[in-house]
């Protein structure tokens, strides 16, 4: 929804009498329940008469103008989305206009699509034909009446305070589907125009943008499911072909049924859920069906995204987080599939989300309404953090509160620990998550299970499999400092266990002094070295699993004890004892089941560490 549309002919009038910048920021306080900055109010003022003379000079005077256009299920808004018809086949026709002020601007040195601007320092911005092309796949992805006609979306970028001298290294940038004006080329902007907008009336176009469904439009779910389904071999075994099955009858009755059917599919680490949410996707997209995937855990959708987008940049536009259903159309989709869906908070809300424009509705109500037919996988035993509250009570009181009927799946396989379901029993008893207590552990061929007396005889172990080919890596319970790189963008090294140090993992997205960005940690093979914690582990796996139990959750006599003090994580430490305690043990009972073929286990404590080693009776081995 734009904040304001008007014809191009209204908009330089009122654009000449002042009263549109108030009324503009009239409509953004009571939809965003915040003031637009200056900057904000700023580039209206400047930058939108100059595209409305450009508009009436081309003759466009009755050209739909929809300002401030929020793209479909993103925050994101575009400057100006101008809807009209097409002068030569009278088709609906639409332009993505990005305004700019910059007077200057430079490539970034070895980018071509990164800028340096004069008066905004050194930090780069996003190329603006690079930023407009993005919006106008965007657009068409994602709005059901662009989705099958290849021509109906074009981008400008209009810098009308430069000229082309001063930004002449910005041509540099060829794209067929985005152009970039300045003031200089303003006569080439006015031409280009009028070969995709007539000068008819553009409100029936306007009218058929906004009423449209927004959801991937059937090119996008056909190049999905190109790369999902013909890119990846998912067998489905036992119960996993029970679970995608369901899916798939309730996808099918969906549209004559007025009775909605809510899937909630349970199993632990490994069992396959995010397999069967992958063949699910591209099931339903080759089928013609709409669908998302998403989930609460930025590591994982920014590693799926990293993966799926390989050959197709437009496929991570489906990945999405739970948050992005606030506002999303009720039943608008045909299949939501929530995937770790342990991590459903109680509201979506974003941390800078005015309390006055926070949704009513709780998030897993939300995510039962957007689809009509609602997808959970989760494992009850990953809540990890404060406000996390996905368990399948949660989600069948909400469902039924809806009048939903409930169909459960429980996947009793056991795959990611070598096919060990013993292993994972093993892990539930040893934290205290199963009755019965610790036991010990009896060795299985398909996978190891070691104690070290030593962190350095832990990575000692683990980079001889690394070095054999073997993915490793390393996690810690949260019971260190975790720090800034240094001003020569090295690591700290924040993980001290008497002589042995080394870094955590880094924080930010961006990869730094071989390091990779934190997303990619669990999968990029410059991960081993540094150390993982619960935020980058959760929902990755590898081959090794090396796993350091730290001073917040210790062995006294005849259990463990969960020590508040020692934690780091002051998320978690807000908690009440009693959950502190709780998610805790659920925290390295995610760490503890990460590894495909081995795990080698140690704690600073020496207590702790003499029960694990009465309980695993291997020791770490040198050599691969």
């Amino acid at each position: 929804m734009p904040l304001l549309r008007m014809s191009a002919r209204a908009l330089f009038e009122r654009c000449n009498d002042g009263a549109l910048f108030e009324r503009l920021a009239q409509k953004y306080r009571s939809l965003l329940f915040q003031n637009p900055s200056d900057s904000e109010r700023c580039s209206w003022e400047n930058s939108l008469p100059a595209l409305a003379e450009v508009l009436c000079d081309a003759g466009l005077d009755d050209v739909e103008v929809l300002i401030e256009h929020q793209l479909p299920l993103t925050s994101l808004r575009a400057d100006v989305v101008l809807a009209g018809s097409h002068p030569t086949t009278g088709r609906p026709s639409y332009v993505i206009v990005e305004l700019k002020q910059w007077s200057e601007a430079r490539l970034v040195p070895g980018t071509d699509n990164l800028c340096l601007v004069k008066g905004m320092g050194n930090r780069p911005a996003l190329h603006p034909v690079a930023q407009v092309r993005r919006y106008c796949d965007y657009l068409q992805d994602f709005t059901n009446v662009l989705s099958d006609q290849e021509d109906a979306v074009a981008g400008v970028a209009y810098l009308h305070n430069a000229v082309d001298q001063g930004v002449s290294e910005l041509f540099r940038l060829p794209d067929a589907r985005a152009q970039l004006f300045t003031d200089t080329s303003r006569g080439e902007f006015i031409q280009y125009l009028q070969t995709c907008l007539s000068g008819l009336d553009g409100s029936p176009e306007g009218d058929a943008l906004l009423a449209s469904p927004q959801a991937p439009g059937r090119q996008l779910m056909r190049a999905a499911a190109a790369e999902i389904v013909d890119g990846g071999q998912f067998l489905l075994m036992d119960e996993q072909e029970v679970a995608a099955r369901l899916v798939k009858r309730a996808a099918n009755l969906s549209r004559q049924s007025n009775q909605k059917e809510v899937i909630v599919i349970t199993g632990g680490p490994g069992s396959g859920k995010s397999i069967i949410a992958l063949h699910l996707m591209g099931h339903l997209f080759r089928n013609g069906r709409s669908a998302f995937h998403a989930t609460g855990s930025k590591s994982f959708t920014t590693t799926l995204r990293h993966v799926l987008g390989t050959k197709n940049d437009r496929i991570p536009k489906l990945f999405r987080y739970f948050f992005d259903f606030t506002d999303a159309e009720q039943n608008g989709l045909d299949v939501l599939i929530c995937d770790e869906a342990h991590r459903i908070r109680q509201r979506s809300a974003r941390q800078d989300t005015y309390a006055g424009h926070r949704s009513d509705r709780r998030q897993v109500e939300e995510l039962i309404d957007a689809a009509r037919v609602p997808v959970f996988l989760l494992d009850e035993h990953q809540v990890v953090r404060p406000g996390e509250m996905g368990s399948i009570k949660t989600i069948d009181e909400a469902a039924h509160a809806r009048g939903c009927v409930v169909r459960h799946v429980d996947l009793n396989s056991q795959f990611r620990c070598g096919g060990s379901r013993a292993y994972e029993n093993w892990v539930l008893r040893l934290l205290g998550l199963e009755p019965g207590g610790p036991i010990q552990w009896q060795p299985e061929d398909n996978f190891e299970l070691l104690a070290a007396e030593s962190p350095q005889e832990m990575e000692s172990y683990l980079r001889c499999r690394q070095d054999s080919g073997y993915t490793s890596r390393m996690t810690a319970g949260f019971c260190w400092p975790w720090s800034d790189p240094g001003t020569d963008g090295s690591l700290v090294d924040d993980v001290v266990i008497g002589a042995w140090r080394r870094p955590w993992n880094l924080r930010s997205e961006q990869p730094l002094g071989g390091a990779p960005a934190s997303s990619l940690w669990a999968t990029d093979s410059s991960g081993f070295g540094q150390i993982g914690c619960i935020y980058t582990a959760q929902g990755f796996e590898y081959a090794w699993n090396g796993v350091i139990f730290g001073p917040d959750l210790v062995w006294r006599g005849d259990g463990w004890r969960a020590v508040r003090g020692e934690s780091k994580d002051h998320t978690v430490k807000k908690a009440t004892p009693e959950a502190f305690d709780r998610l805790i043990r659920n925290t390295y009972k995610v760490l503890l089941t990460r590894g495909l073929a081995g795990a080698v286990l140690y704690s600073t404590d020496p207590e702790t560490r003499a029960m694990l080693a009465s309980l695993v009776p291997a020791g770490v081995k040198q050599g691969p």
